[in-house]
């Protein structure tokens, strides 16, 4: 059988998100549910797949090897959960950078498309900005919009998404698992 995915944004979708950005493993938190739904989706054959933007290291605010750290607490907190992260990918670059890899452009989604030979096409992508739902569109994958983190702003400002949108990740992942 052919593998499943889901791509996720991080920040907003699976814990909560800051203006001061995510800069430790302490400061990383799951929104509840969201290491339900990874388990969920994992328990339904998805495997799960983890695309963000990091502008925190361009920034200096933290370096890569805290990054390192966060993801190790996210992946631990998942596996407690009976979860799976099957890949993180993420752009350490600021806005001014101007790298193909920085969503709303779609480097990261195609590299992974190229890592793991998948078509993005159709392949849910859960985010929690407008920028997440451009890059899914950009690559013709599916974009899904969470309530949680930048997701009722994003939703407020685009009155006219025309995109699933669900109150968290859990809900989405309930959506998903129902449709195959």
């Amino acid at each position: 059988m052919t593998p499943r995915y889901v791509l996720l944004d991080r920040d907003g979708v699976i814990n909560y998100d800051s203006d001061q950005f995510i800069k430790s493993p302490q400061e990383w938190q799951p929104i509840p549910g969201s290491l339900e739904a990874l388990a969920l989706l994992n328990e339904h054959g998805y495997k799960v797949v983890v695309i963000s933007n990091q502008s925190g290291v361009a920034r200096g605010l933290f370096d890569e090897v805290a990054l390192q750290n966060i993801h190790a607490k996210m992946q631990d907190l998942a596996a407690d959960y009976g979860a799976n992260i099957e890949a993180i990918y993420y752009c350490p670059h600021g806005p001014e950078d101007d790298c193909s890899c920085r969503k709303p452009k779609a480097g990261m989604l195609r590299q992974f498309s190229q890592d793991y030979q998948v078509s993005l096409t159709a392949l849910p992508f859960i985010g929690d900005s407008l920028r997440d739902i451009e890059a899914a569109k950009a690559v013709s994958a599916r974009p899904m919009l969470v309530k949680t983190g930048k997701g009722c702003k994003t939703l407020a400002a685009n009155p006219d998404l025309n995109v699933p949108v669900f109150e968290n990740l859990y809900d989405a992942a309930k959506f998903i698992v129902k449709e195959k």
